[in-house]
Order: C-alpha cells, then structure tokens, then sequence
C-alpha cells in the first residue's frame, strides 16, 4: 500500500510538471487562432503578424525547428519532414492559403535553433513560406504546441479545421499512405468535411526555456 502510494504521489507529480511545463491545453476544432495581431520576426527581418499572413481561403501554421530529426532527417533513416515544406508552400500558394512555419525552441537559441541558423536554413532546404521566431516560446504555449512539426490549419474565418501530423511517414514521402495535411487543405478549400479532423503529432519536443 506504501509503495502504491508512492507512486501514485510520483506521477501526480509529474503530471504537475507536466501542466506547468505546457502552459495550455492544444486548441480544440473550431477554436480561433490566438494571438492574430501579435507581431513576430521572419526571417527577411521584417514583422508580420498571423493577420498579415493570412489569405483568402485561410493560414497554416506549422511549429517547426532546425535541430530535430523529425524535421531535418536522420541520415538514410529518415528524410524527414522539412523536405515536403516547400511542396506545402507550393500547395498552399495554389490555394490561397496563407503558410508560415515558427521556431519555438527558445532553449535552443544558441544551440542550432538562432535567428541566423534559421535563416540560413530557409535558404538551404529552399522554404518557400515564412519562417518566424517565436521570442520564449508565446505562441507554442498560446497553441498548446507539443512537438517540431505540429501543424495548425485555419479557414478563412480564422477557425481550426484540421491539427496533428503532416502525414503518416516521416522515413519517406514516397511511402506515404495518409496525406492528411494536403487533403485537410483541399477539403477545407473545397468545403467538404475533414476527416480526420485531428491525428498525433509525431516530432521532438518544443524546447521551451
């Protein structure tokens, strides 16, 4: 009974760390994007808020970052999924859909994850969409965001439609079975119902200070 006890105390504990770690709950289908006119630095040094990014049929937001495997890859084990951003830009162009990737990892800014590092990231890998920094982390804790990438997409009133994963491979576009991001997107353009609505986010940690 001791030892039971014991442990539960752990866990409640950890659960605690948990909570204050994430300062809130990922945003539930149909909420509004937080924060529209708060302002953040891409990377051509130049402010732009969610509400400037924003197009006609709506915005997509992915967390990302320069550092985890789950983006950048892992040799011959996994390309990643930072090598399927530009296709999303060019999708999203076709759609009218605004695009804009953030760099949340406020513990890692001397340690790959720097303005400067994402700016020459963008230019390495040919990103076509902005690429923002999120300044201790606001915008992360403002989603709910757990993991680089977390994707967010919004219609044109601003509402979430679809969140979760990019698609159900990270080792190789080529074996992808589920697009679930890109048919969200010509769902939601076309007004036909998404479905899934919301699938795991798969990736690292965002490293919050």
């Amino acid at each position: 009974m001791k030892l039971k006890t014991i442990t539960i105390s752990i866990l409640l504990i950890g659960l605690f760390m948990l909570q204050s770690f994430i300062k809130n709950e990922m945003l539930e289908i149909g909420s509004d994007i937080p924060l529209p006119d708060k302002a953040m630095l891409n990377i051509d040094d130049k402010e732009y808020s969610f509400n400037d990014l924003k197009k006609e049929n709506g915005l997509l937001v992915i967390f990302s970052c320069n550092t985890c495997p789950f983006v950048i890859g892992n040799g011959t084990k996994s390309e990643g999924w930072e090598n399927r951003y530009p296709e999303l830009g060019e999708i999203s162009k076709d759609l009218n859909v605004g695009m804009v990737l953030i760099n949340s990892n406020a513990a890692k800014r001397d340690d790959g994850d720097s303005f400067t590092d994402m700016q020459n990231r963008y230019k390495k890998k040919g990103y076509n969409s902005y690429y923002v920094l999120d300044i201790n982390s606001e915008m992360a804790d403002a989603f709910g965001a757990l993991t680089t990438p977390h994707v967010y997409l919004f219609d044109n009133n601003m509402k979430l439609v679809y969140r979760g994963a990019i698609d159900d491979n990270v080792k190789k576009r080529s074996d992808v079975k589920e697009f679930y991001l890109q048919d969200a997107l010509n769902k939601m353009v076309a007004n036909d119902p998404i479905d899934p609505q919301t699938t795991r986010q798969l990736g690292c940690s965002i490293k919050r200070k």
